[in-house]
């Protein structure tokens, strides 16, 4: 039985939010929280949470025992990307991309 939790439209990049979502794929629930609460990442307290909700889940909906859970997934999709534009010299304007995340994360007893 899993359970998941899913995060999306966040406003990270999907490249910044991969790098915390290797660090907990595998680990233990309890391992992986120590793990985010020490990494100095902005995605960490967004994994964090959606930790949290995925624990909360598999409690509740699939009354699973919250001691023997482990993540099972973790992955990052990417998510619309809004389109803004600076000024720049000469009348020139250059576009920047602020890209968003789709996150899911699972855990299953082990």
């Amino acid at each position: 039985m899993e359970a998941q939790a899913h995060l999306k439209y966040s406003r990270i990049s999907p490249r910044k939010a991969q790098l915390v979502a290797d660090l907990i794929r595998g680990k233990h629930v309890g391992e992986a929280i120590a793990i985010l609460r020490h990494t100095p990442k902005a995605a960490s307290p967004l994994m964090e949470k959606l930790l949290n909700s995925a624990i909360a889940n598999a409690e509740h909906n699939h009354s699973l025992d919250v001691s023997k859970l482990v993540i099972s997934q973790v992955y990052v999709n990417q998510g619309p990307t809004l389109k803004r534009f600076r000024p720049r010299a000469m009348g020139r304007a250059s576009r920047i991309n602020k890209r968003t995340s789709h996150i899911t994360l699972a855990v299953s007893e082990k």
